[in-house]
């Protein structure tokens, strides 16, 4: 059973927007005794899914919360977007696959990063990533 401890809501929409919100990802993953491998790997994925969000939703909000579940707290993170959405989820998670001039590891490398990843898209709708890095992952 997972508990919900705290909840926030930032809007992300610029880069400075992006250091404001790594930031509080940190102080809360900090808060609940993350170790630095654990905060660097959330920290990671938190920050290329924020700027796809800005890069391809145009901006969206970050849903920042700390949870409990038996014997762990962890954070968790809910990015969405009213952008134009992902036509083909199953190729956007291939390393490599980009629709920018990037690496294309964006998706997959924060799924990787993450204990928990789901993600929901529609075309013409948006996009709505959730990760979760737990204490003790």
């Amino acid at each position: 059973m997972i508990v919900l401890l705290s909840k926030e809501i930032l809007a992300v929409a610029t880069e400075p927007e992006i250091i404001l919100f790594r930031n509080r990802t940190r102080e809360l993953a900090i808060k609940i005794g993350m170790g630095l491998v654990n905060q660097t790997k959330l920290i990671t994925a938190a920050s290329e899914l924020a700027r796809n969000m800005i890069r391809y939703g145009g901006g969206g909000t970050v849903t920042l919360e700390v949870i409990s579940a038996p014997k762990t707290t962890g954070v968790r993170l809910t990015f969405r977007d009213e952008g134009p959405g992902i036509a083909d989820l199953s190729l956007a998670m291939r390393d490599g696959f980009s629709t920018g001039k990037s690496l294309g590891l964006g998706l997959p490398g924060a799924k990787r990063l993450a204990n928990e990843f789901s993600i929901q898209s529609e075309v013409g709708k948006g996009t709505t990533v959730t990760i979760t890095r737990w204490k003790n992952g």
